[in-house]
C-alpha cells in the first residue's frame, strides 16, 4: 500500500504533508454523537459495526490520510481480570483495582483473543478503505495502562501508582512485564487485522520526572515498541507532558514520535537528531479560534517543520468536544494547500 501517510512514517518525501488527528472519532461530529445516544462507549467499541462506522466517518467527512480505528485505551484491562465501566461525566472507572501482591499474581496474560472485536472492526475498515488510506490501530502504553488500574480512573495526583512504585519495585516490574504480555500480542492482532501503524499512547506519562521515567518506565514501552516494530509496521509513540525529557522517551523507540503542543516541534525534532518522523503538534483548543488565527498557526507550525521528509501535521492531544466540524475540514485544506 502507498500513502503519505506511511511514506511520512518512514520519512520519505511526500506531495503535501499527511494530516490527521487524534480523537478524529468522536464527540465533536454530530454523526458520532447519533449512534452514541442509543450505544455506551462499551457497546460501540465491542460491536464491530458500529467501531467501523465510527471509524470511517472523519475519513469521509474530512479527507484525512489515515482513519485511527475506534476502541478504548482499556480494554486490554478486561481479559485481564478487571472489571471496567464508563460513569457519565466522570469516564473510566474499575471496580476491582489493583493495590496487592495478590492482585498482580491473579492478572491473566492469557486471554488477548477476547479482544478480537476490535480486529472484526478493523477488518470492516480496512476493506470499506479498500486501500484508499491506512488504518491505524493503537494500544495505550504500560505507564498509562497500569496507572488507571492501580488508581482505579483518572487521577490528579497518581498517589496510588507512585506509592506503589517506590514501596514494591518488584510488584511494580512484575505488572509493567504483564502488561507487555497483553499489550503486545493485542497490537500484533491488530496488525494481522490490517493495521498499518500502531500508535502507542502514554497519556498518564507526564505525571512523571525524567529520571522515574527512565528508571521505571521506559524499559517496558522500548520492550512493547520493540515488539510491534518487529510485524513491520511503523510504530508512533505519543507521550503527553513530557516535554521536558523528549529525549528519553525518543530512546525508549518509535518510527515517529508524537508531539503534544507544550513543546516546540521544530525544537522537539532537532533534540532527537530528526532520527524519527515527527507528528503534531497543534494546541486543540486552535481549532476553536477564527479561522485567519487558526491559519496564522497552522501555517506556523508548517514552516517550523520545513521540508524535511517525515512530519505528519497532527494536534498535540485529541479533538475538543466543542470543536467546530468546518474548522476541522478547514485545517485539512490549509495542510493540503500550504506551499513551503
Amino acid at each position: 500500500m502507498s500513502s503519505r501517510f506511511l511514506d511520512a512514517c518512514r520519512r520519505r518525501p511526500t506531495d503535501v504533508r499527511p494530516v490527521w488527528f487524534m480523537r478524529q472519532a468522536g464527540r465533536y461530529m454530530k454523526q458520532y454523537r447519533e449512534i452514541r445516544a442509543k450505544n455506551s462507549i462499551l457497546e460501540i467499541c465491542k460491536r464491530p459495526d458500529l467501531a467501523a462506522q465510527v471509524t470511517l466517518q472523519p475519513v469521509e467527512v474530512l479527507d484525512v490520510d489515515a482513519a485511527i480505528i475506534f476502541a478504548d485505551l482499556l480494554l486490554p484491562i478486561e481479559p485481564m481480570g478487571l472489571r471496567l465501566k464508563f460513569v457519565a461525566g466522570e469516564g473510566p472507572q474499575i471496580d476491582n483495582p489493583i493495590r496487592t501482591s495478590h492482585d498482580v499474581d491473579t492478572l491473566s496474560t492469557a486471554n488477548t483473543d477476547e479482544l478480537g472485536y476490535v480486529g472484526e472492526s478493523i477488518q470492516i475498515v480496512s476493506k470499506a478503505l479498500a486501500g484508499k488510506v491506512p488504518v491505524i490501530g493503537f494500544v495505550g502504553a504500560p505507564f498509562t495502562m497500569a496507572s488507571y488500574m492501580i488508581e482505579g480512573g483518572a487521577s490528579r495526583n497518581f498517589i496510588n501508582t507512585k506509592t506503589l512504585m517506590y514501596r514494591d519495585e518488584t510488584l511494580w516490574r512484575r505488572l509493567m512485564g504483564k502488561l507487555v504480555d497483553v499489550l503486545g500480542p493485542f497490537a500484533m492482532l491488530q496488525v494481522a487485522a490490517g493495521a498499518r501503524a500502531i500508535q502507542v499512547f502514554d497519556s498518564w506519562v507526564g505525571a512523571l520526572g525524567a529520571d522515574d521515567y527512565v528508571r521505571y518506565v521506559a524499559p517496558y514501552s522500548r520492550a512493547l515498541i520493540e515488539r510491534i516494530r518487529s510485524t513491520g509496521v511503523p510504530v508512533i509513540h505519543f507521550g503527553t507532558g513530557a516535554a521536558g525529557y523528549f529525549r528519553e522517551l525518543h530512546a525508549a523507540g518509535g518510527d515517529v514520535m508524537g508531539v503534544d503542543w507544550r513543546l516546540n516541534i521544530d525544537q522537539a525534532w532537532m533534540d532527537i537528531s530528526y532520527r524519527s518522523a515527527i507528528q503534531g503538534n497543534l494546541d486543540p483548543a486552535a481549532l476553536l479560534a477564527p479561522l485567519p488565527e487558526l491559519k496564522t498557526k497552522v501555517h506556523e507550525l508548517l514552516k517550523r517543520t520545513g521540508t524535511r521528509p517525515g512530519h505528519i501535521f497532527n494536534l498535540g492531544h485529541g479533538i475538543l468536544p466543542e470543536t467546530p466540524v468546518e474548522n476541522v475540514k478547514a485545517v485539512v485544506q490549509m495542510v493540503r494547500e500550504f506551499k513551503p
